[in-house]
């Protein structure tokens, strides 16, 4: 009787992963419907299933960016900041996000002269801005809040789209003349 109820619970349990959410059978029927389409690639698991609990969640729902090199050898990327469209320049090597004194007035940004002081060490020598907090950036289905950036008002010829955003977008990768933002 002991081994009829222990072989009763071993296939309640396998039953009950094979058909919860991510099991075997959802495994198995999403590799099938990608063979279907003609394709190898896997659609990836959602991280967190409760949105807002986690932040992987939300670039996961988001999917991937796709942005093309351009003739200069640079990636150019369309971001809004507090939903004013900017043009960025997408620097790996930047901390944080750069704003031109032109984009952070189209942001609707306001600073004084007295804020400006050195905020970063360029190849140059200092770089002179006032460090800020943008409340939201976005990029394609990407977005970020109190995104740490700094307010470059001379000598910045394009803003800079820095790690301080490019942080909450895993993967970034280059393949190519593509750089692809998230999955």
């Amino acid at each position: 009787m002991r081994e009829l109820a222990l072989l009763v619970v071993a296939i309640m349990a396998l039953v009950g992963a094979a058909f919860m959410p991510g099991g075997a059978i959802d495994s198995a029927t999403d590799g099938a419907e990608t063979l279907a389409a003609g394709t190898t690639a896997m659609r990836p698991t959602p991280p967190d299933m409760r949105a807002g609990r986690d932040d992987r969640y939300s670039a996961w729902v988001a999917g991937a960016t796709e942005l093309v090199r351009a003739p200069n050898g640079h990636f150019y990327a369309d971001a809004a900041v507090d939903g004013a469209s900017l043009e960025f320049l997408v620097d790996t090597g930047a901390s944080v996000v750069a704003l031109t004194g032109t984009d952070a007035r189209t942001a609707g940004l306001v600073w004084s002269a007295a804020d400006v002081r050195p905020v970063a060490r360029g190849a140059s020598g200092p770089v002179h801005g006032v460090e800020v907090s943008l409340d939201r950036v976005t990029l394609g289905g990407h977005e970020a809040r109190n995104v740490r950036a700094v307010i470059v008002p001379e000598g910045l010829p394009v803003s800079l789209l820095g790690q301080s955003f490019l942080t909450t977008i895993q993967p970034v990768r280059i393949a190519g003349d593509r750089m692809v933002l998230g999955e």
